[in-house]
């Protein structure tokens, strides 16, 4: 038996096997009208069946779908974003940063690699304080993020420092928030955008709000402070020493004076066992710490806040910022009771200056004494003079001279 020629080709379409079902027809009605008319010879020979018309798979009209036995999964191309260095070689690269990031001229260049660790996810709580010394370094100088050249890049750099906060404790967070204040938002106040320095001025505001109210320790304090700052910028490094040298002892004599006959350690050993007065001395000197920060760290943003104030005064020229800036100054002059003696005469300056300028809006004039004159104001005092005529046609001057053509 011969094998099938057809085998492995698709099938025919519908129209074909009609067509060749006639043909069929056909062919069996001519069989039996010649098997008639010849009176059955057995000489005459049948007639082959036609062979069916093949049909190219490039001609169907429906192509069958082919269905793969087994799905093969695609392949993606996947590049490598990120690279796996140990903790080791991280605090490495931070410490190099931390070396070159007070020079100017490097700055730039340190804060990308900067950033680039904190989006490469490599600041974590044990690298948190090698990133921490990074911020430090930047921040050595307090005018250094005010500078116009690099304005922009501390600017990034400590919008990216944001997202690394959570490894940082709490003084170091409270130290972030005021380096904020100096690097961003006293940044932000010297845009040409006026929505971001609308923006920056709310959040002036709220800081300003959420400050509590200054008392006098504070004022006491901040007179310390400026004083133990003079003397550091004045003294050489042997009185440092000796200053040093002498407040232990002058600590030594309150305690014995306290403390003469050396009754309390006695007593105290006496009525407290196990070491329950070791702990009470260090919780005790636990809280005194937290205060003593948090009074750092309110004094540290009063001084930010009156910096962005100043700097907001001194775009008061700008006319689309004046308004912002007024409302700005009133918030501050409002809760002048939350700052220091010197920083309400600060504010109290700051805001007479204002509203003397403001004064000078109302009446027309600008902040340099001039009359302060739009587009309109002008073109209407230069036509309140101008003599205009009903007439189509008019002299040069407006003086009627036309001529009138008859005819």
């Amino acid at each position: 038996m011969a094998d099938n020629l057809f085998e492995g080709l698709p099938p025919p379409s519908r129209q074909q096997e009609e067509r060749e079902q006639e043909q069929q027809q056909e062919q069996q009605h001519q069989r039996s009208k010649t098997a008639t008319t010849g009176g059955g010879s057995s000489s005459s020979s049948p007639v082959p069946a036609p062979k069916p018309v093949l049909k190219s798979a490039l001609k169907r009209s429906e192509p069958t779908e082919s269905k793969p036995e087994a799905s093969v999964p695609e392949k993606r191309l996947r590049f490598k974003t990120t690279t796996d260095a140990s903790e080791k070689q991280v605090i490495e690269a931070m410490q190099k940063i931390a070396s070159h990031i007070k020079n100017p001229s490097k700055f730039g260049k340190a804060s990308k690699l900067a950033i680039q660790l904190i989006q490469a996810g490599s600041v974590k709580p044990g690298t948190s304080d090698h990133f921490f010394a990074i911020l430090e370094a930047a921040m050595s100088s307090s005018t250094s993020c005010m500078d116009p050249s690099v304005r922009a890049d501390y600017h990034a750099l400590f919008l990216a420092a944001q997202d690394a906060q959570e490894c940082l404790n709490k003084k170091q967070k409270n130290q972030l928030t005021t380096w904020m204040i100096r690097a961003v938002d006293a940044n932000d106040l010297h845009t040409d955008d006026s929505f971001v320095f609308s923006k920056t001025a709310g959040r002036i505001k709220e800081a300003i709000s959420n400050l509590p109210v200054a008392a006098e320790d504070d004022d006491r304090e901040e007179a310390a402070a400026l004083k133990d700052e003079t003397e550091l910028t004045y003294e050489d490094g042997q009185s440092k020493q000796e200053i040093s040298f002498v407040a232990p002892s002058e600590e030594n004599e309150e305690e014995e004076e306290s403390d003469p006959f050396g009754l309390d350690a006695f007593m105290s050993s006496s009525v407290n066992k196990g070491g329950k007065t070791k702990e009470k001395k260090v919780a005790a000197a636990r809280m005194k710490e937290e205060v003593e920060e948090n009074k750092r760290f309110i004094r540290s943003q009063r001084e930010a806040l009156i910096i962005c104030l100043e700097i907001a005064a001194r775009r008061y020229k700008t006319p689309w910022c004046q308004t912002v800036i007024d409302i700005l100054v009133k918030q501050a002059y409002d809760n002048v009771g939350r700052f220091t003696s010197r920083q309400r005469d600060a504010i109290e300056k700051l805001w007479a200056s204002i509203r003397e300028q403001h004064a000078r809006r109302k009446q027309g004039k600008s902040v340099t004494g001039k009359l302060d004159v739009n587009a309109f104001e002008w073109l209407q005092q230069k036509y309140s003079t101008e003599k205009i005529s009903i007439r189509h046609s008019v002299g040069a001057s407006g003086d009627r001279r036309a001529q009138q053509w008859l005819g």
